[in-house]
């Protein structure tokens, strides 16, 4: 028998739990200001080159940041600015492509990216087709204007890789989906001459 025991929740889901007073409400997330800020913090003062580790942790983020803009604020404005964002994002990528500074590592988290906006539009696409469900479940609220705006960034990002979609100035790019390479061949073993 344990020492203290568990007592059934008796709070109705549909209602929500109740805050006290003193909890500071947190304020609403703001992808767009955050890209800002990390171009800012990227860039040294004696240097116009950007530290391409800040874009990537901020490529990175994307996916966190469009569930907290659309949840944090009204579902239109959030994912409003989460867009925003990661356009600025991709922008600058297109930049630094161009000014043929664009690393490898950048063009694989771009590449990351570019996989989950696929996969966020399919699953809106099931969303129009279950639409009732998901209503119902209040999920995916805003991201029907992102729908197009996920699809041209992700053509911008698709252009910036070399003809065959699969390796930027000939290095290989992050893919999911990418054929897996077999294991490399163990040297045969030596024949013992007797």
């Amino acid at each position: 028998m344990p020492k203290y025991p568990v007592q059934p929740c008796r709070q109705s889901s549909s209602q929500p739990l109740p805050m006290s007073s003193d909890t500071p409400k947190q304020p609403p997330t703001d992808f767009s200001r955050f890209v800002l800020e990390a171009i800012k913090s990227s860039t040294a003062a004696t240097s116009p080159t950007l530290d391409q580790a800040v874009l990537r942790t901020a490529l990175a983020l994307a996916s966190s940041y469009l569930l907290t803009d659309t949840s944090t604020n009204d579902p239109h404005a959030g994912s409003a600015t989460w867009f925003v964002g990661l356009n600025r994002l991709v922008d600058l990528l297109v930049v630094l492509h161009t000014r043929e500074e664009l690393e490898i590592e950048t063009v694989n988290a771009a590449s990351k990216v570019r996989y989950f906006l696929v996969i966020l539009v399919k699953m809106w696409i099931c969303h129009q087709a279950c639409s009732e469900c998901w209503t119902a479940a209040g999920t995916w609220r805003g991201l029907e204007e992102c729908r197009e705006g996920v699809r041209k960034v992700g053509v911008k990002l698709k252009n910036i890789l070399d003809e065959n979609g699969l390796t930027y100035r000939g290095n290989t790019v992050y893919s999911p989906l990418a054929p897996s390479r077999p294991p490399p061949r163990l040297p045969s073993p030596p024949i013992a001459q007797t």
